[in-house]
């Protein structure tokens, strides 16, 4: 229990102090910094990357040794976690789907929210970004493995800042102060604990979790990198600058998953 217990605080520690680059990011905000769309563009293709490469180097390949280890045969490891990364896919997109919410480019999606203030439609969407990335880095942590787990909060930590400050850069455009635009950045990171927490408890309890919660939450972030993160980075013409931020990215995460694991 005691094992139990420190791992579960691993997790919700690890993803609040990812969650919390969000802020970061935003910070140059405050001193009224701004950034070009080109270089907005770069960075949040670092961030695709990034999410890219510990998708599967801190998620899918460990949740595919775990299932082997639990059945003793690589088909029906390999079965778990393409069910696994699918079922992750299908419930971001049944959230994206159900839950009103707004893109800095696409405008509204999901059910209607007309009753809603603008500015928490982007709280929303937003959200539906950040909280698969937080249950990653707990369930990271929820199968013991505490390298594994460091691996994935500091890649997910470093994909943050650029997105936070990408966020408060956007909604500086939509004229909102300096001050809104660096806290709503800060507050859209905060969920990452939330879902951090959910991920290292549930797979914490569970030996058979841990294979199907590595792959979901695989498949939550790479439903996002290829629904919102990539689209976003190819929209103005800076797709070459974007994929070079993407194998940089993946590349970064790639060696600090084998340096630290």
């Amino acid at each position: 229990m005691v094992l139990t217990m420190s791992i579960v605080m691993w997790g919700l520690l690890a993803s609040l102090a990812a969650g919390l680059m969000t802020g970061v990011g935003a910070l140059p905000v405050l001193f009224g910094r701004s950034i070009s769309r080109r270089t907005s563009d770069t960075l949040l293709g670092f961030a695709a990357g990034v999410m890219l490469s510990a998708s599967y180097f801190s998620l899918i390949l460990p949740g595919i040794d775990a299932a082997e280890a639990l059945y003793g045969s690589v088909t029906t490891a390999a079965l778990i976690a393409g069910a696994g990364i699918a079922l992750g896919a299908l419930v971001v997109a049944a959230m994206n789907e159900a839950l009103p919410h707004e893109h800095f480019i696409e405008g509204r999606e999901g059910a209607e929210g007309a009753a809603l203030a603008k500015i928490w439609l982007f709280v929303i969407a937003i959200t539906i970004h950040n909280f698969p990335e937080g249950m990653a880095v707990g369930v990271g942590f929820g199968g013991g493995d505490v390298a594994n787990g460091l691996s994935l909060a500091t890649g997910i930590g470093l994909q943050n800042a650029p997105e936070g400050l990408a966020v408060a850069v956007a909604l500086r455009g939509l004229n909102y102060s300096k001050f809104t635009s660096f806290a709503i950045a800060l507050l859209t990171g905060l969920v990452e604990p939330i879902g951090g927490l959910i991920g290292a408890a549930a797979v914490s309890f569970s030996e058979v979790a841990l294979p199907w919660g590595l792959a979901f939450a695989a498949g939550a972030m790479l439903y996002i990198i290829s629904h919102e993160i990539i689209p976003e980075t190819h929209r103005h013409g800076h797709q070459n600058r974007a994929t070079t931020g993407l194998i940089f990215g993946l590349i970064l995460m790639m060696v600090l998953d084998v340096a630290l694991g």
